[in-house]
């Protein structure tokens, strides 16, 4: 514990950050181990401030958690099951409407929680939640981004920080030792361009769904190959709207759900030490969505815990 953290101007005594940006909420999968004992920590970022098309991510972490108390925990594609996980709900943090602000706090969360030798899971909120988690891991860390975006726009309707410019500003700030976007099928000629120009590698929707999910996972796996560590991110619109219509950015002739779920298990690992699932925007659809979303963190955590 901290004995000294800089607020502003004032210190405050005893805190440490999690204790000082994070308010409880309902409790994700309903099994809660104490903060000690666990291995994973979820946290939500209730978080939309940039949103372009659709907002409503900031009800998400709620939505979630809410759909994750009435959905089966059991996963047959690992035999794990949430129960038998040592899993804590931290709750969420508490969000401005400063984009810069935010993102701080929540690199200093994760931060923390990486110290502690947890591994955070978090719940968006908007997809420009991961440049500040990504910030946190550190350097020596590969991206994987499950997204129909690239999101490497260097500005958007003059933001330069936005859902849609975030996964640039990670490459130019956080310089992961690489990234990898799995999903894509909605781009730009500049994002294009600069994903040549950085190295930054993505396999398309396209090809996944013509040459398999074994294709695609081998074709991953050996970008990955020399990384020891992963942070992973899913932004919920790489599934099609037909499997997850509820979100800000919805883009025709994505991913169906085994898809996804499958190719997760292939890149879930003992390297993995954060991840997160962004951009389900609940007033969209009649709770949907947040049941696929909170699926995807059950498998993604069942897989993590398999990976042991």
């Amino acid at each position: 514990m901290r004995k000294h953290l800089e607020l502003g101007n004032s210190i405050t005594d005893g805190m440490s950050y999690r204790e000082l940006y994070v308010s409880p909420t309902i409790v994700f999968s309903g099994y809660q181990k104490s903060f000690q004992e666990a291995a994973y920590v979820v946290l939500g970022v209730p978080f939309d401030v940039t949103s372009t098309y659709r907002a409503g991510a900031r009800f998400a972490p709620t939505a979630i958690r809410e759909a994750s108390l009435n959905i089966e925990t059991y996963s047959f594609r690992t035999g794990v099951d949430i129960e038998d996980l040592k899993l804590h709900d931290l709750g969420d943090l508490d969000v401005t409407g400063d984009a810069a602000e935010t993102l701080r706090r929540t690199e200093q969360v994760v931060k923390e929680l990486l110290d502690a030798k947890k591994v955070p899971a978090l719940i968006g909120g908007e997809h420009t939640i991961t440049l500040g988690a990504g910030r946190a891991v550190g350097k020596n860390v590969a991206i994987i981004d499950f997204d129909a975006h690239l999101d490497l726009r260097n500005e958007y309707m003059n933001q330069t920080v936005s859902h849609t410019t975030f996964m640039r500003r990670i490459n130019e700030r956080a310089k992961p030792a690489r990234i990898v976007e799995v999903g894509t099928r909605a781009v730009c000629g500049e994002e294009l361009d600069y994903a040549k120009k950085a190295g930054i590698a993505f396999v398309t929707a396209q090809q996944i769904r013509n040459n398999g999910v074994e294709q695609a996972s081998r074709k991953i796996a050996k970008m990955l190959s020399d990384v020891k560590k992963i942070y992973l991110t899913v932004d919920l619109d790489v599934l099609d709207p037909a499997f997850a219509p509820a979100v800000q950015n919805p883009e025709p002739d994505g991913l169906c759900t085994h898809h996804l779920f499958d190719l997760l298990t292939e890149v879930c690992d003992e390297r993995v030490v954060a991840f997160d699932v962004v951009e389900v925007a609940p007033p969209f659809d009649h709770g949907v969505t947040s049941v696929v979303a909170a699926r995807t963190m059950f498998e993604v955590l069942s897989n993590l815990e398999k990976a042991k």
